[in-house]
């Protein structure tokens, strides 16, 4: 699977703000962001809160100072390839031999594994499956 690398076409946030995301220190969780999940950032702010936008492919998610806890948010990004971006994730430096796919149903089945940022947050990566 080297050299590819899977398309992320969807973001949807656990609590309902997908462009506001708790960290406690944006400074320390962008890096991680950007080397594991390969974003970019597109915006950075110190007002009215310290916060950034982070873009990769078709989404865009924010991180930002909140005062909220990380430990109880994150986002499912839906991926054109699971597997592909577990590859990827781990080609770029995710401290992970196994992803742990497991299959959830949210409007359609999905097949997922989990990741737990440094900062706390948990990101659910899934592909649709064709159930027949």
């Amino acid at each position: 699977m080297q050299g590819l690398k899977a398309i992320f076409k969807a973001a949807f946030p656990y609590q309902g703000d997908v462009l506001n995301l708790p960290v406690v220190d944006l400074d320390a969780a962008i890096p991680y962001y950007e080397k594991i999940l390969a974003c970019q950032v597109l915006s950075r702010t110190d007002q009215p809160i310290k916060s950034a936008i982070l873009t990769r492919d078709n989404i865009q998610f924010g991180l930002a100072e909140n005062g909220g806890d990380p430990t109880q948010d994150g986002c499912f990004f839906e991926v054109d390839n699971v597997e592909t971006a577990f590859a990827e994730m781990k080609a770029n430096g995710l401290d992970r031999e196994e992803a742990g796919y497991d299959f959830q149903k949210y409007q359609r089945t999905f097949k997922v594994f989990f990741i737990i940022a440094p900062d706390g947050l948990c990101y659910c990566l899934g592909e649709p499956m064709l159930i027949l």
